[in-house]
């Protein structure tokens, strides 16, 4: 019972020490805090980015589609065949049907401002096939799908080439691999930025350290422990993580909101800005309780690594 009591007013006076200098080096706390506000803004934005483009790649990814155009002798049982094995393959998402009339009435709907092309189409019985609209789950995985309707016994069913091909097989690829790239690019700038803001504290605590030496010195040749002396630095660094992920969550707030009002068209380039105001809204306090734990965290790491630094360099000297 003791011991506990020793140790909770051992963390109280740290905590206090802490606080004291977070307020008496107001310098050094603001210039820290206003570092660290600037790296987890950056983090934030980067993490929603890439929710956004997330986001932005699954609809563009809903519309890559491939049309399997079948012969008009194709039977109903062949074509059911036909879609049962599709459906199958591990790669495809869903199957569609489309008939004869259906592909028709598409087409008229399309082209409902040429009346030549309506007046073109009327005067011929239906020469529009058939098809089959297949949605693959990811399409940069397409090889399966496109080698098993390359079969002999699948190709005789089709009435002409499948949508996958040519300028389209080209743009469908394109698009591929330009979304996988975005993908990979956020996730390396998150990971980056996170790094660069502990760089960031361990150095900013080290200056600290530096210009405590004397008072640190004391602290040891008077018995101070370990972590006696770590412990206000710790719950210093911690302090600037709270603030400063506090203001990083404000001011990126403001800035979705801002630009959500500003571009009319919410959108810059594959950054669907209403979708990241909107995100960002709907998980307001998810996005507050993880950027504190993560400036926390960051500050907590990184103070004490550099007073460990220190303290190692101390004890060795």
């Amino acid at each position: 019972m003791k011991s506990l009591k020793r140790r909770l007013i051992v963390l109280e006076r740290i905590t206090k020490a802490g606080m004291i200098n977070f307020v008496r080096n107001a310098w050094l706390s603001v210039a820290a805090v206003a570092v660290m506000v600037i790296t987890l803004t950056i983090v934030l934005f980067s993490v929603i980015a890439r929710v956004t483009f997330n986001n932005t790649i699954a609809q563009i990814n809903d519309k890559i589609d491939v049309s399997v155009y079948l012969k008009d002798e194709v039977t109903v049982q062949q074509k059911d065949s036909l879609v049962n094995k599709i459906k199958q393959l591990g790669t495809v998402k869903s199957v569609t049907y489309v008939s004869k009339q259906q592909a028709l009435d598409k087409y008229r709907d399309q082209n409902a401002g040429n009346a030549d092309l309506l007046v073109a189409i009327s005067q011929t019985d239906n020469p529009l096939p058939a098809s089959l609209n297949v949605k693959p789950i990811d399409p940069n995985q397409m090889e399966e799908l496109k080698n098993f309707l390359e079969k002999p016994e699948i190709k005789e069913l089709q009435s002409n080439k499948t949508s996958y091909s040519g300028d389209r097989k080209e743009a469908i690829d394109k698009i591929s691999h330009a979304t996988n790239f975005l993908q990979q690019a956020g996730l390396v700038a998150v990971i980056i930025f996170t790094i660069i803001s502990i760089l960031i504290i361990f150095n900013t605590i080290r200056m600290a350290i530096f210009n405590r030496r004397d008072e640190l010195n004391i602290m040891r040749l008077l018995g101070a422990s370990t972590w006696y002396i770590r412990g206000p630095f710790v719950v210093e660094t911690m302090l600037y993580g709270l603030i400063a992920a506090i203001l990083s969550v404000l001011i990126c707030g403001a800035l979705f909101s801002l630009s959500s009002g500003t571009f009319e068209a919410s959108t810059l380039g594959l950054l669907d800005i209403k979708f990241a105001n909107d995100y960002f809204i709907s998980h307001y306090w998810v996005i507050l309780t993880g950027q504190i734990a993560v400036g926390i965290l960051i500050g907590a790491a990184s103070s004490f690594l550099a007073t460990r630094r220190y303290l190692k360099f101390k004890t060795t000297k």
